[in-house]
């Protein structure tokens, strides 16, 4: 009895030890494998913060956003035109932030995709700016990028004026002409940067006479009440090697009520039409034979109520030098006025006399607003149209004053 017991002990023994040993061979590895499975989801919850873990039934965290700022940080010479894009990969552009060294903001666009932005102006020259560009993945993990770069220094400048002050009221043939103070080469990019809008909406075009004049309008005269905004946004753009422009302005113009005077040269009279009514017939003289008045559709960019014409300054020396023409308005480059006339006599009506321009009965000394040059003359603002048809000439020439009302639309701006 006693020998069994103590057989039963030993065999008992040795049997718990093994089993003893097995299950902490198979422990550890238990352990093991849990410490690793712990390991990897910690990683994956600090690289994202989502907290999801692969394995306990969640899926792999985005990857975080990539910004790319082009140029890179530091870059000098930096193109004032086209070489300025964040974009962002593996999420979307939140905020773009563009900044001059005196704080002023680049107005820019983001693609609809938010994974693009790219400045929707020039940039100037010689000038530093900063960029703050700010995204966020798909569980939106944000991330904020930053450079800076410096533009080129532009060779030289090139000037700008225009014809159309902010806040005038015109009529409704006023052409938007611009003038460069010297030859531009790259046409379409300056042409690109004034953009013209209005309310209501019509289609503008420009158009180069030369290298140095640039005129817009729509396809037929503008709709009285109009309102026009020209945003000029020539600075940075390089008109020619090296020559860069400077101007960003807006301007507003409105415009008036629509007047349309037409002047038959054989029968000398104007009929002078305002939204669509006639308001009188007057009678008129135009260019005497050898110097005939141009035909066609030109446009009063000029108000004068007394004015001096020599003869002398367009081709006519020693012809006439008047020093007191009343109520006159330009209609031409070339010296084409419609003016308050006081001595012709009794001509007005009965013959053409005149070295080219249209003439009204008036008074020396522009005092006396009875008379059809002074009637005329108030009742007319920059950019009403007067219409010469039946001279003995032929149509004045588009860029002869504001006369491109005078080119077919499918030539305006044809091939520029």
């Amino acid at each position: 009895m006693v020998r069994q017991r103590s057989r039963g002990r030993r065999g008992g023994g040795a049997g718990s030890g093994a089993v003893t040993a097995l299950l902490g061979v198979v422990l550890l590895l238990v352990v093991a494998v849990t410490a690793c499975s712990g390991s990897g989801r910690a990683e994956e919850s600090a690289s994202d913060g989502s907290g999801a873990a692969e394995g306990s039934g969640g899926d792999r965290p985005p990857a975080p956003v990539e910004i790319s700022i082009s140029p890179g940080d530091g870059a000098r010479n930096v193109e004032t035109s086209g070489a300025l894009e964040v974009t962002a990969e593996r999420g979307r552009l939140t905020r773009v932030t563009v900044t001059d060294a005196d704080g002023r903001r680049v107005a820019g666009a983001l693609a609809e995709d938010g994974t693009a932005w790219r400045p929707s102006e020039h940039l100037a020259n010689a000038t530093r700016y900063a960029v703050e560009a700010v995204a966020e993945n798909a569980a939106g993990r944000q991330r904020t990028q930053t450079a800076n770069f410096r533009t080129v220094r532009a060779e030289s400048t090139f000037g700008t004026t225009w014809n159309v002050g902010d806040g005038a009221e015109v009529g409704v043939g006023m052409i938007l002409s611009v003038v460069f103070d010297t030859p531009i080469e790259d046409t379409a990019a300056v042409r690109d940067a004034i953009e013209i809008t209005s309310e209501p909406a019509v289609d503008v075009r420009g158009h180069w006479f030369g290298q140095q004049r640039l005129d817009f309008r729509p396809e037929e005269y503008w709709e009285p009440g109009t309102e026009v905004t020209v945003r000029f946004g020539l600075r940075g753009v390089e008109g020619a090697d090296g020559v860069y422009g400077t101007l960003r302005e807006e301007i507003d113009f409105t415009v008036g009520r629509s007047q349309i005077s037409t002047v038959d040269a054989e029968e000398m009279t104007m009929e002078v039409v305002r939204d669509g009514e006639r308001l009188r017939t007057l009678p008129v003289t135009t260019g005497a034979p050898g110097t005939e008045t141009w035909n066609g559709r030109m446009v009063i960019t000029e108000r004068l109520v007394e004015t001096r014409m020599d003869g002398a300054t367009v081709g006519f020396a020693g012809e006439y030098d008047i020093p007191d023409v009343p109520h006159a308005m330009r209609l031409s480059d070339s010296g084409t006025f419609i003016h308050g006339n006081y001595w012709a006599g009794g001509a007005f009506g009965t013959a053409n006399v005149s070295h080219g321009c249209i003439g009204l009965r008036d008074v020396q000394g522009a005092y006396d607003d009875s008379t059809p040059g002074a009637w005329f003359f108030e009742r007319s603002i920059v950019g009403d149209v007067v219409e010469v048809v039946n001279s003995n000439d032929e149509v004045i020439s588009p860029d002869n004053g504001l006369s491109g009302w005078n080119m077919e639309w499918s030539a305006w701006g044809a091939g520029q």
